[in-house]
């Protein structure tokens, strides 16, 4: 491996810890910006810069993607590195055994709407956590701000979806997407286009605070739908920076239909979602859904989040057969088939 490889292969680990830690986003950019800085430059040069200490001097690097360089050109103990994978890495106690269980994420997204890395390294990430498929749903159109996929672009990523899974195999990227429902309770895809994938995810994305009869019936009328395998981030709400109230609705009436139509409640792992609340989380467990702990993942450090869900649900002693993602990928897809 070339000098150059190897400083732009340290570069990238950081951006890995720093997206698991959910540190903020300048700083995953800034070491970004600095592998792509080495990236033009030759193995020489930069060796040079490595032992004389003036990397800094470089446009894009800074101190700390400096001795990130340093360490990884000169050979030595990777400390910047060795400190943030120990403040980033995430333990599991209660959840330890449920935990070992794991073998998907249903909820994922790729730089085909709004996540941070192609669907190929989202996909290795994936196998290299250990886990045996991994459901790929970026956002459907009614969301543009994430550059949500119309139906024809949706038609060309199962393209190249399907190039990958030869690619990969054993391991395989399941079709999906989280599409958007609409105030009135339906989707922003047709039937047709959500018949033809793996896996949906359909989330509320916008009028959140709409009173709670109407907010009811429209998560109910979204879970009736057929297509529909798992409610993500059923309360919408927001933990971190300004945040954002969870949604208003009949937890009773949206869980029940939850179960009666098969629809798995999502167990979203992003930090700043945790959703749904603790009360809402023994709610549906009490109606006797099926969960889904997924990391909504938008970057490949971000897939270790599912830790997270894991926890709350050891903590509550569930079942792993209650749990979608622990199932082997034929359950999981007979599941589907025999729901949708």
């Amino acid at each position: 491996m070339s000098t150059t490889t190897t400083a732009i292969a340290a570069l990238n680990r950081a951006v890995y810890y720093l997206d698991r830690g959910f540190e903020p986003a300048a700083k995953a950019k800034a070491f970004t910006r600095a592998a792509e800085v080495a990236a033009g430059m030759d193995d020489d040069d930069l060796e040079r810069r490595a032992e004389a200490g003036t990397l800094t001097d470089l446009d894009g690097i800074g101190p700390s993607t400096a001795s990130v360089i340093a360490d990884a050109v000169l050979d030595r103990p990777p400390a910047y590195l060795t400190k943030l994978e120990q403040r980033t890495r995430l333990r599991v106690s209660a959840g330890a055994t449920v935990f070992e269980a794991c073998r998907s994420d249903l909820h994922s997204h790729s730089t085909w709407s709004d996540g941070g890395a192609p669907i190929r390294t989202m996909a290795m990430t994936a196998r290299a956590l250990g886990r045996t498929h991994l459901a790929l749903t970026d956002h459907s159109p009614r969301l543009t701000i994430a550059h949500g996929l119309t139906p024809e672009r949706l038609a060309e990523q199962l393209i190249e979806v399907a190039a990958l899974n030869e690619e990969l195999a054993p391991f395989r990227i399941l079709t999906g997407c989280e599409v958007d429902i609409l105030a009135d309770g339906t989707l922003d895809l047709p039937d047709d286009v959500l018949a033809g994938l793996d896996l949906v995810v359909a989330s509320a994305h916008s009028k959140l605070s709409m009173p709670e009869r109407p907010m009811t019936e429209r998560l109910v009328r979204a879970v009736a739908n057929p297509h529909v395998d798992v409610l993500g981030h059923c309360t919408g709400r927001k933990l971190v920076g300004r945040g954002r109230p969870p949604s208003t609705f009949d937890a009773e009436l949206v869980f029940a239909a939850c179960a009666q139509f098969g629809t798995a409640v999502e167990v979203n792992c992003r930090p700043e979602r945790q959703d749904p609340p603790d009360e809402l989380l023994d709610l549906a467990l009490e109606w006797g859904c099926f969960v889904s702990v997924d990391s909504d993942a938008h970057a490949p450090g971000q897939l270790e989040w599912v830790a997270h869900g894991y926890e709350r649900l050891g903590e509550r002693g569930v079942d792993p057969d209650r749990i979608l993602t622990t199932w082997d990928l034929d359950t999981l897809l007979d599941w589907c088939a025999a729901t949708g």
